[in-house]
């Protein structure tokens, strides 16, 4: 995929605030573009104040350094916000952030890294270069080593920073940072303890693997499980976006319908949403129903009242995860941070929104 020029200048910049000065000619070897590419994107930055241009070099503004205490609300505040995606999931975290941002008065801008993580940090520098006074971080991360892999330069952040939606390993240095996040084991355990008072044996869990509300999906699967005194059904059937990997899916839809059909299961946790919706359409021309055959609940709730058979859905509290944050951090902006406060880590609730699809209380 192409690279966009905002994209460049978000590069370009930090490449910039890590060296303090850098040859415009330097710049576009590392850029790998050409020299009046590299030109005409140090012309627009200048001109936008978000670095100096002295004799064929650029340097990082004089005015950066911490952020200034403020006393009192957080009017004339400018909070940065990076996130994987501007779409399904994160569209409503993104919308709280904007809400409780604008409620105190400050000023929300906005970084996408297309859930490439290599990219997180120089879209930061571009929110920095911007003149973000504190950061709200939701990495674009979607293996279990990515946090180790991409995530030690948050921790260097020169303002304050809070993580959403994201839960480092524990003890690791991003552990100490402020964050606020969904506890998605606890939605799981909703899921299921609904699935088992209808009457059912050992829900299935599909899920992906591709992001880390999947990862906290699959490990609190297992959580819940014990939780409830309930026995394993065994490996986790692995759910893939019938769009990208069509064979993977069909495998995936089979794997259920065995399961059914054989009588191992009646009921089924499926994430997410879109991938639930597919699989209840591809069950149904393989001859198995839901609710009738199969009790089915999605997790996300972005589209599953949407479905023909409206979806029982998990709804993690994405909005307010989004409006939390931003409050925590004009927080830590207009009061400062005493040396004796402790950080904070939030977790909200899930909750479960019940509708037609896990209404079968046995299989038929």
């Amino acid at each position: 995929m192409r690279e966009s020029a905002a994209e460049r200048h978000d590069r370009l910049l930090g490449l910039v605030r890590e060296r303090g000065t850098a040859r415009v000619s330097d710049l576009a070897g590392q850029l790998g573009v050409s020299h009046v590419t590299v030109r005409r994107d140090v012309e627009a930055l200048a001109g936008r104040g978000l670095l100096d241009r002295v004799h064929g070099s650029v340097s990082w503004p004089e005015r950066d350094g911490l952020p200034r205490q403020r006393q009192g609300g957080g009017e004339g505040l400018v909070l940065g916000l990076l996130a994987p995606s501007s779409t399904y999931y994160f569209a409503e975290v993104i919308r709280g952030a904007h809400e409780a941002a604008a409620h105190a008065g400050a000023r929300l801008i906005l970084r996408i890294s297309d859930y490439r993580p290599e990219e997180d940090r120089a879209r930061t520098e571009g929110l920095l270069a911007a003149g973000a006074e504190g950061l709200l971080v939701a990495p674009g991360w979607r293996g279990p080593d990515d946090p180790a892999e991409h995530g030690a330069w948050i921790t260097e952040l020169p303002v304050p920073a809070v993580l959403l939606e994201r839960r480092p390993v524990p003890g690791s240095a991003l552990d100490e940072l402020d964050r606020v996040s969904s506890d998605h084991r606890h939605g799981v355990l909703l899921a299921l303890r609904h699935l088992v008072g209808l009457g059912h044996r050992t829900p299935l869990l599909v899920a992906r693997a591709d992001s880390p509300t999947a990862l906290e999906v699959r490990s609190g699967y297992g959580e819940a499980l014990g939780a409830l005194g309930l026995r394993g059904p065994g490996t986790v059937i692995d759910s893939v976006p019938a769009e990208r990997d069509p064979a993977g899916f069909e495998a995936a839809a089979q794997a259920l319908r065995s399961a059914v059909t054989s009588g191992e299961a009646t009921a089924a946790l499926v994430h997410n949403d879109v991938d639930a919706i597919q699989l209840v359409q591809r069950l149904a021309e393989l001859g198995v129903r839901v609710p009738e055959d199969l009790a089915l609940i999605a997790y996300d709730d972005e589209v599953a009242a949407l479905a023909d058979a409206p979806l029982t859905a998990v709804a993690p509290p994405k909005r307010h995860v989004g409006r939390h944050a931003a409050q925590l951090l004009v927080e830590r902006l207009t009061a400062g941070r005493d040396e004796d406060e402790p950080g904070r880590h939030l977790t909200l609730l899930p909750r479960l929104n019940v509708r037609e699809s896990c209404g079968a209380s046995t299989r038929s």
